[in-house]
């Protein structure tokens, strides 16, 4: 069945008001883990986050009510409204830093690159961690620096790699890329012009030409991009835009006559949310897929069994079971609960505090084998963090929409960290020389 968008934005509208509130859920006790949600369910971006929060909510809720929490320590979180909004994402951090009557915290979502960059100095001060999967700000892969920061999964570096990856295994191998012109449309940005110091550096490696061509917010109008793209006559395009500018982009694209076949996606350009709306214009579109989108993994059986099925499910409307953003939020979910449970393997069955809970996600490794075990195999890569590397993941599937959903046309494609580190390690030291840090021996720490 193929889904109506207008449905998340009317939910939005009857569910939650524009202004930053706490939705009230049952009180948190001494004796639970406080997971503070700093959503957006209403503005712009609420079709991505309606679904996404979703997916969270189910996964601890699926942790409660079924395996009975966290080695018995049960879950308990509070929504804050934000709209996507970055000074409103630094107020809910505020509320929440302390934790809910007595239940602490353990990290805290940013959910958002811009929110991420305006928490930074405060989740150092405050010795609670940011996590912001598949996104935030990329030196915070480097944990020697940013000990309380954590871009898991796939950070934007990670991602220009992928995306360079897959268009050479298409056309031949890495030495085919010579020669070969790439354009990336970008939000213009911190999001978006993340990738351009790996684009420039690969481009340099590889020989291809590198042309990057912006986008500004909110991107409802972009005919002299595409017809700058249709002059320019590309191999492939790289297309890093995010909420009504993805679909305008698609759309727009196909009236300038270029084939959607050779424009790539990047992970906040691959949703139902990107793809509907621009209609018969982006059946054959691909994106990256660190949270590939489906419902038929071994978790999805489980959460429809006893929580869906129980009506005890978020999701308000079932259609959006297993659609990129719900598979987003249960991702996120489950790497949060597989940290705790690391950092309760070390300070005991109990809640954690935010400085247990930086070293817990940095000794998270989930491996093929747990992944079976937690009914995510084929939806989550395996993921191990350290001190040095608050990303541990460095890979994405690639997906293709045929009009009705996405499926996965690769399987895990890796990225080439070892060539990035050094520009990731070059930002990091800049970034400690700018606010006076002394890095961390990482090596000691092991």
């Amino acid at each position: 069945m193929s889904i109506d968008l207008r449905r998340l934005a009317a939910a939005a509208l009857l569910g939650f008001s524009a202004c930053t509130t706490l939705i009230p859920l049952a009180q948190a006790a001494a004796d639970e883990q406080f997971i503070p949600l700093a959503t957006y369910r209403v503005g712009p971006y609420a079709s991505s986050g309606i679904p996404w929060w979703a997916g969270e909510i189910d996964y601890f809720r699926y942790i409660n009510e079924v395996e009975g929490g966290i080695n018995g320590v049960k879950l308990v979180w509070q929504e804050c409204e934000t709209e996507w909004k970055p000074d409103r994402t630094v107020e809910c951090y505020e509320r929440f830093k302390g934790g809910l009557n007595g239940a602490p915290v353990a990290f805290f979502f940013t959910h958002s690159t811009p929110a991420s960059y305006a928490l930074m100095d405060r989740g150092h001060a405050d010795r609670i961690p940011l996590i912001d999967g598949g996104g935030g700000r990329t030196e915070s892969t480097d944990g020697s620096v940013f000990p309380y920061a954590f871009p898991v999964l796939l950070n934007y570096y990670s991602q220009a790699s992928v995306g360079i990856n897959y268009i050479a295994s298409q056309e031949g191998g890495l030495d085919q890329l010579k020669g070969k012109k790439i354009v990336t449309v970008y939000h213009d940005s911190a999001y978006g012009r993340e990738t351009q110091g790996p684009m420039k550096l690969l481009a340099e490696k590889y020989g291809f030409e590198n042309i990057q061509i912006p986008v500004a917010d909110p991107g409802l109008e972009q005919s002299a991009q595409w017809r700058e793209v249709r002059q320019l006559k590309p191999d492939w395009i790289f297309l890093r835009t995010w909420g009504a500018s993805t679909p305008v982009g698609i759309k727009t694209a196909a009236r300038f006559g270029i084939a959607v076949e050779r424009i790539i996606g990047d992970v906040w350009a691959g949703s139902e949310a990107d793809v509907i709306p621009a209609g018969a214009a982006a059946k054959g579109y691909k994106a990256l897929a660190p949270f590939p989108g489906g419902d038929g993994f071994e978790i999805h059986q489980r959460l429809r069994q006893h929580i869906l099925d129980t009506g005890k499910s978020d999701l308000r409307d079932q259609d959006f079971f297993g659609k990129v953003y719900y598979n987003v939020g249960l991702i996120n979910a489950a790497i949060a609960v597989e940290a705790l449970r690391a950092g309760q393997a070390k300070f005991g069955n109990r809640p954690l505090n935010g400085e247990e809970g930086r070293w817990a996600f940095e000794h998270l490794d989930i491996d093929a084998a747990r992944l079976q075990a937690l009914g995510f195999e084929g939806l989550l890569q395996p993921i191990s963090l350290s001190c040095s590397d608050h990303e541990g993941g460095g890979a994405a599937r690639v997906q293709q929409w045929d009009g009705e959903k996405w499926t996965p046309v690769t399987d895990w494609v890796e990225a080439d960290r070892e060539l990035l580190r050094p520009l990731i390690e070059e930002k990091s030291a800049a970034y400690a020389r700018e606010k006076g840090i002394t890095p961390r021996d990482c090596g000691q720490e092991s």
